[in-house]
C-alpha cells in the first residue's frame, strides 16, 4: 500500500515538470549522491558521454551512460527490514513499519541499517488484562492468565474459576473470584498447599506443629483429626470438658465437704459435693452435660440463693469462711467449663460474671468486670500469673446482695484496731466505733494460683448505698474476709460520697466497711449540758406551776404555754437521763417518747400561732375549744409515732444514741412534721404582722389591745426561732462538736425564755409572783388580810381584775 502511494506521488511530480531524481529540482541532476546544475555541467556531462567516462551510478551503453538501479540486486542493498528506491545515479533506503534507522528516515546502507521498534516497552499498545509479546516489526497482545478473549469490543474478560473449576480450592475450602485469578479460603484447621492463596486447602496436622498442644506426654495424648484435633487426657488430669484444651493437672482433694462439720452445714454440704462430683466427671472423662460449665454455675447460684434467703444460716463466721471457700473453689472449677468468652448471671441474691480467654499464649492488657453495686479491674497479665499456662485465663467476680449483715465477733479485732488508731489521733478523748459492712459483698477470682501475692495491685469500686462524704466521724475503710474476721491487711481506700475505690495486693472476698466514730464529749460539754438542762428544767417548771396555779392568768394562750411547757419538760427530762442508755430494749422507748414529745411541743407551738392569728382576725369566738387543742396538741404527735413505729420499729434507737435511726430516712418521720410546723407557724406569723400593721394604721385603733397581741406575737416569733434553729443544729450535733455545743446551748435556753417572755414579761403573772411572795414573807397580815376583809372590798374586786380577766381570756 505505501509503495503504490509512492508510485502515485512520484507520477504526480512528473506529471508537473519537478524532476524526482534523488529529490532535485528542475535544472538540477541527482549525481554522486548530491543534485547538480544541469546548466553550469552540462557540457562536462555530455563530454563524459561521448568517451564512454559515466559518472558514479551510471554505466555507458555505447552510445549513453544509463543509470544503474542499485536496488535491483539478489542481495538487498538495504537489508531484510528496509526498503530501497532508486534514483539517478544513486539510491537511498527507508526503514520498513516497525523498524527504525539511527541515521533519520532515509539513509543509505553505508550510513546505516534498520533495527526492530519494541512497541511492547516504547508504547505499551495492549489492555492491562493482556500481555504484550514483542515481533520483528511488530508486536502481538494476548490474554493474560484467569482472562479470556472477551465478546465485542472488550478485547478480554475475566475467568470465574470458581464457576469453571469448583474444586480448584478443594472440598475444606470457599472459593472467592477475583481479576484475573481467585483466592482460597480456608477454614480453621487447613491451610494453603505450599502457602499460596490460590492454591487448594489441606489438612493441618496440629499434632506434629505443635507436640506440646496438649500438654505433656504424661498429660495428655494429641489426635489428629480432619480440619481439628482432640486432646485425651491421662489420669489425674483433665482440659475442663474442652476437647482441644490443654490437659492439666486437677486434684478433686479440695471439693470435700468444706473441711469442718460448721462449713457442711445449712446446705453447703449438698454444694460441696456437687463441686466434687463436678470434679471427678472431669478427672475421669464422664461429662455429664447439665452439670458443666453453664449448668453447673445456675446450680450453684442457686442454692447459694437458698443459704442467704434464711439469714440465720450465716449468723456463724464459720458458716460464712464455708460459703466464701466454696464460691472461689467453684467459680474456678466453673470457669475452665464456660464455652463464652463472656458470661454473666444474676439470681435472686447472687450475681456472676466470667471472663475467658484461651490461646497458646498468656493474654494481655486490661480485663474489667461489673456487677449492680460493685467493679473488679485488673489485668491478663495477673490473672495468669508467672507459673505454667494450662491454655486458658480465668477471671471471676461474685456478688452477694444480702451476706452484708455478718455477726458483730468478725469486727471485734479491727474495731480494737482502728479505736486505738483514733485514740492516738485523738489524744486524750475517748473513742467508741461503730462498724457496718454498706456494700455487697464480692468475691474476686483469677486463676492464678498464686493470687494472695499479686507482682500488680487489682481494684474493686464499690457504690454507697447512701451519698455520704467522710468526715471527723465518718470513715469508709476496704476489708476482706480472712480466717472468720474481717481484716484491712494489703487494701488502701480511696472514697467520695458515693464510691469507694478499694486497691489491694491479693484476692478474697472484699466488702467497704463504714465505720462511724463516736467521740466522748469533752468534760465541760458535758457540764455544758448537766447545767442547761437543769436550768431549763427549772424555769419550765416554774412555768408549770404558774400557768396550772395562778387563776388569774387563766385563758387560751395559758392553756398553750401549760402544755407546751409540760411536754418540753418532759422532753428534757427523758433527754438528760436516757440519750445515751445502752439498753436497746430502754434505748428504742426513749427514743419513741422523745420523738413523742417533741413533736407535741411543736404541736402546741402551732396552736399558739393559729391562736395569734384569731385573735387578730376575728372579732368574736377568738378562743379555741379544748377538745380541739387536746386532739391537735397531742393526739397528731401520737399518732405519727403509732405509725412510724409500725412502718420500722428498728428506727427507734440506734447503737449510739436514743434517738432515731438515719437509715431508710426514718429521721423524716420527725423532720417532717417539724418543718410543715414551722412553714405553717412562720407563714401565720407573716399574716398576722400584716393584720396587725392594717389595724395599727386604721382611724380608731384599739392601742392598747393591740399593742398586748404585737408582744404576744413577737414571743412567740423568738420562741419559734429558739425552738427550731436548737433542731437545725440537732440535726448535726452527732457530726460535729460545735454543732453539739450549739444544740446544747439552745435547749438550755429554750426554759429560760419561755419564762422570762411568758412569766417575768407578763405584768399580771408579776403581781401573782408578787403577791405569793408578800404571803411568804409576812403571813401574820395575809391571815389578817383574809379575816378582815369588808364586803365593800370584795364587792369591788370584779370591777378591778376585770381587765387582767379579760386578758387572760385571749
Amino acid at each position: 500500500m505505501k509503495t503504490q502511494v509512492t508510485l502515485l506521488i512520484l507520477g504526480l511530480c512528473l506529471s508537473s515538470g519537478v524532476h524526482v531524481h534523488g529529490g532535485c529540482k528542475e535544472g538540477f541532476v541527482f549525481r554522486n549522491g548530491g543534485c547538480v546544475d544541469t546548466g553550469r555541467d552540462a557540457q562536462q556531462y555530455k563530454t563524459k558521454q561521448s568517451a564512454g567516462g559515466c559518472n558514479d551510478g551510471f554505466s555507458y551503453t555505447g552510445t549513453e551512460c544509463e543509470d544503474e538501479d542499485e536496488c535491483d540486486s539478489v542481495i538487498p542493498i538495504c537489508g531484510l527490514d528496509a526498503n530501497c528506491t532508486n534514483t539517478p545515479g544513486s539510491y537511498y533506503c527507508t526503514c520498513r513499519t516497525g523498524y527504525r534507522s539511527s541515521k533519520g528516515e532515509k539513509f543509505t546502507a553505508v550510513d546505516s541499517r534498520c533495527k526492530d521498534i519494541n512497541e511492547c516497552v516504547e508504547k505499551k499498545p495492549c489492555d492491562p488484562r493482556q500481555t504484550c509479546e514483542n515481533t520483528l516489526g511488530s508486536f502481538k497482545c494476548s490474554c493474560r492468565d484467569g482472562y479470556r478473549k472477551g465478546r465485542g469490543d472488550l478485547a478480554c474478560e475475566d475467568v470465574n474459576e470458581c464457576v469453571v473449576s469448583p474444586v480448584a480450592c478443594g472440598p475444606h475450602s470457599t472459593c472467592t473470584n477475583t481479576p484475573g485469578s481467585y483466592i482460597c479460603t480456608c477454614p480453621k484447621g487447613f491451610r494453603n498447599h505450599g502457602n499460596i492463596l490460590s492454591g487448594p486447602c489441606e489438612d493441618i496436622n496440629e499434632c506434629d506443629t505443635d507436640p506440646s498442644i496438649c500438654g505433656s506426654e504424661s498429660e495428655g495424648n494429641c489426635t489428629n483429626t480432619q480440619g481439628s484435633y482432640t486432646c485425651a487426657c491421662r489420669p489425674g488430669h483433665s482440659n475442663y470438658g474442652n476437647g482441644q484444651g490443654r490437659c492439666t493437672t486437677l486434684t478433686c482433694d479440695g471439693y470435700d465437704d468444706g473441711g469442718s462439720d460448721e462449713q457442711a452445714e445449712g446446705g453447703l454440704e449438698r454444694l460441696w459435693a456437687m463441686m466434687r462430683q463436678n470434679c471427678e466427671n472431669l478427672i475421669s472423662g464422664d461429662e455429664d452435660s447439665s452439670h458443666t460449665g453453664h449448668g453447673l454455675l445456675e446450680d450453684v447460684l442457686t442454692g447459694t440463693d437458698e443459704l442467704l434467703s434464711h439469714s440465720q444460716s450465716m449468723d456463724d463466721n464459720s458458716q460464712v469462711t464455708g460459703l466464701l471457700t466454696l464460691m472461689e473453689k467453684a467459680m474456678m472449677l466453673i470457669g475452665p467449663q464456660l464455652k463464652q468468652n463472656r458470661t454473666k448471671m444474676e439470681s435472686q441474691h447472687t450475681e456472676a460474671e466470667f471472663a475467658v480467654k484461651r490461646g497458646k499464649a498468656p493474654p494481655t492488657g486490661s480485663v474489667l468486670l461489673t456487677t449492680e453495686s460493685a467493679s473488679f479491674k485488673t489485668s491478663w497479665e495477673t490473672a495468669a500469673g508467672n507459673g505454667t499456662y494450662p491454655g486458658f485465663t480465668v477471671v471471676a467476680l461474685v456478688s452477694y446482695k444480702s451476706l452484708n449483715s455478718t455477726s458483730a465477733s468478725s469486727f471485734e479485732a479491727l474495731r480494737e484496731e482502728m479505736q486505738a488508731e483514733k485514740r492516738k489521733e485523738q489524744q486524750e478523748q475517748k473513742v467508741e466505733v461503730s462498724l457496718q459492712i454498706i456494700s455487697n459483698v464480692v468475691t474476686a477470682c483469677v486463676s492464678n494460683p498464686d493470687s494472695h501475692h499479686l507482682d500488680q495491685p487489682v481494684s474493686f469500686t464499690f457504690k454507697h448505698p447512701q451519698e455520704m462524704n467522710e468526715s471527723e466521724r465518718l470513715n469508709y475503710t476496704c476489708v476482706f474476709w480472712e480466717r472468720d474476721v474481717w481484716s484491712r491487711r494489703g487494701c488502701v481506700a480511696s472514697s467520695n460520697s458515693t464510691h469507694t475505690v478499694c486497691t489491694c495486693n491479693h484476692l478474697s472476698s472484699f466488702a467497704v466497711l463504714m465505720a462511724l466514730y463516736d467521740i466522748k464529749h469533752t468534760f465541760e460539754l458535758q457540764l455544758l449540758t448537766w447545767i442547761g438542762l437543769a436550768v431549763s428544767l427549772a424555769c419550765l417548771f416554774v412555768c408549770i406551776l404558774t400557768f396550772g396555779l395562778c387563776r388569774s392568768i387563766k385563758g387560751t394562750r395559758t392553756t398553750i404555754h401549760l402544755h407546751l411547757s409540760l411536754c418540753l419538760f418532759l422532753a428534757d427530762l427523758i433527754f438528760l437521763c436516757g440519750i445515751s442508755r445502752a439498753q436497746k430494749a430502754g434505748c428504742g422507748l426513749v427514743a419513741g417518747l422523745l420523738h413523742y414529745f417533741f413533736l407535741a411541743a411543736f404541736s402546741w407551738m402551732l396552736l399558739e400561732g393559729v391562736q395569734l392569728y384569731r385573735m387578730v382576725v376575728l372579732v368574736f369566738h377568738t378562743t379555741l375549744r379544748p377538745a380541739h387543742m387536746m386532739a391537735v396538741g397531742y393526739g397528731a404527735p401520737l399518732a405519727i409515732v403509732i405509725v412510724s413505729a409500725i412502718a420500722y420499729p428498728q428506727g427507734y434507737g440506734t447503737d449510739q444514741h436514743c434517738w432515731l435511726s438515719l437509715d431508710h430516712g426514718f429521721i423524716w418521720a420527725f423532720f417532717g412534721p417539724v418543718c410543715i410546723i414551722i412553714f405553717l407557724n412562720a407563714l401565720s406569723f407573716l399574716i398576722t404582722l400584716w393584720k396587725l400593721a392594717e389595724k395599727l394604721t386604721s382611724l380608731n385603733p384599739d392601742l392598747s389591745n393591740l399593742q398586748m397581741i404585737k408582744g404576744f406575737t413577737v414571743t412567740a416569733v423568738a420562741q419559734l426561732c429558739v425552738l427550731g434553729g436548737m433542731w437545725v443544729f440537732g440535726c448535726f450535733m452527732f457530726k460535729s462538736v460545735a454543732m453539739a455545743y450549739l444544740f446544747t446551748i439552745l435547749n438550755s435556753l429554750q426554759g429560760a425564755l419561755i419564762f422570762i417572755m411568758h412569766c417575768l414579761m407578763s405584768k399580771p403573772v408579776r403581781d401573782e409572783y408578787a403577791k405569793f411572795l408578800r404571803s411568804i414573807c409576812n403571813p401574820e397580815k395575809r391571815k389578817y388580810t383574809e379575816y378582815t376583809s369588808n364586803p365593800s372590798s370584795n364587792s369591788q374586786q370584779p370591777l378591778k381584775t376585770n381587765p387582767s380577766t379579760g386578758q387572760s381570756q385571749l
